[in-house]
């Protein structure tokens, strides 16, 4: 549903460029792709979920949302539920009851950041406050709570960033989206970077950033569902700068196993070979992409074999 309901124009977006479409969806389209979903997935079906992303769902024309969430609830009885995702200033006690109702389970709300400079800056309209306020409603009404941040957005900072990670760890949401901040062709983010206004994260800050954020939320048990944007042509086409990659999250990760195993090497003697020990799943991992982080270590002059210890977390390694 791209960018319906949504109430201002945030700096960065622009969800026509971002998806490749403008259409929106009628009762009629959701029926449709329910009935292929159903018999696409089959038994599957059972393990996923009905899902409005795009705009601001609870933002939208009322009569229109409930078209639409009407339209989904009978599969709902198929499916695990319906998730949504909106705004945090356009949720309350009404829009909740109506959630309810329609059998939706799970509301992700656009938080993108805690600071309020920030916010403001990249025109939300709506504040921390409003962040932390719809939180804990959606909580209390027994709906599964998610959160979305972006990092590296106009005027914010690494510290920034990681405030922002940690005030979403006190509302303790059940999943979180992290999204690098992508600069999108017409845009006012894109007008700042073209008169040198905006000078974005680098693909490597990112990487450095995030790698640090997963830690962080694995610490508290919340689930990342998301780390950068999905690829698609049309947001590559449409982007400036060289800060986007589609496999964003490997690259996280390989940054954590690297950071690890240097810290824990710190003090090895490179003249004698040592033994790593990692969980079995996570070895592509431990690699890294093409096998980057293996050929820095070989590098560097370490020496050393790997075995598995699959009572360890998937981001955990050892050495002896």
């Amino acid at each position: 549903m791209p960018h319906n309901g949504c109430p201002h124009q945030c700096s960065f977006c622009n969800q026509k460029n971002i998806t490749g479409q403008s259409y929106q969806p009628t009762k009629e389209d959701v029926k449709n792709i329910l009935e292929k979903a159903v018999n696409d997935l089959g038994d599957k079906a059972q393990n996923a979920e009905i899902a409005f992303f795009g705009g601001s769902f609870t933002a939208i024309d009322r009569d229109y949302m409930i078209t639409l969430i009407e339209a989904a609830k009978p599969y709902t009885k198929i499916f695990t539920g319906i998730r949504i995702s909106t705004r945090p200033d356009y949720i309350d006690e009404e829009v909740l009851d109506i959630l309810k109702k329609y059998n939706v389970t799970s509301i992700e709300l656009g938080a993108q950041s805690m600071d309020n400079f920030v916010l403001k800056a990249n025109n939300r309209g709506h504040n921390s406050d409003d962040v932390m306020r719809a939180s804990r409603l959606i909580k209390s009404y027994g709906f599964s709570l998610g959160l979305q941040m972006m990092t590296g957005l106009y005027t914010s900072t690494y510290d920034k960033d990681i405030y922002t990670a940690k005030k979403f760890i006190e509302l303790n949401p059940d999943t979180v989206r992290i999204y690098p901040t992508v600069i999108m062709k017409e845009t006012e983010l894109a007008n700042l970077y073209l008169s040198g206004d905006f000078v974005p994260y680098t693909l490597e800050q990112s990487v450095d950033l995030c790698s640090k954020l997963i830690l962080m939320f694995e610490k508290a048990d919340i689930k990342i569902i998301r780390l950068g944007l999905h690829y698609s042509d049309s947001l590559v086409k449409n982007s400036l700068g060289n800060n986007y990659h589609p496999a964003f999250k490997e690259l996280c990760e390989n940054r954590i196993f690297y950071n690890s195993f240097i810290e824990k090497t710190n003090s090895v003697d490179k003249s004698k070979t040592f033994t790593v020990y990692i969980n079995e799943k996570s070895l592509s991992k431990f690699y890294g992409q093409k096998k980057c982080n293996l050929n820095c270590f070989t590098e560097m002059g370490y020496t050393f074999e790997i075995k598995f210890d699959n009572t360890l977390e998937k981001y955990d390694l050892y050495i002896k």
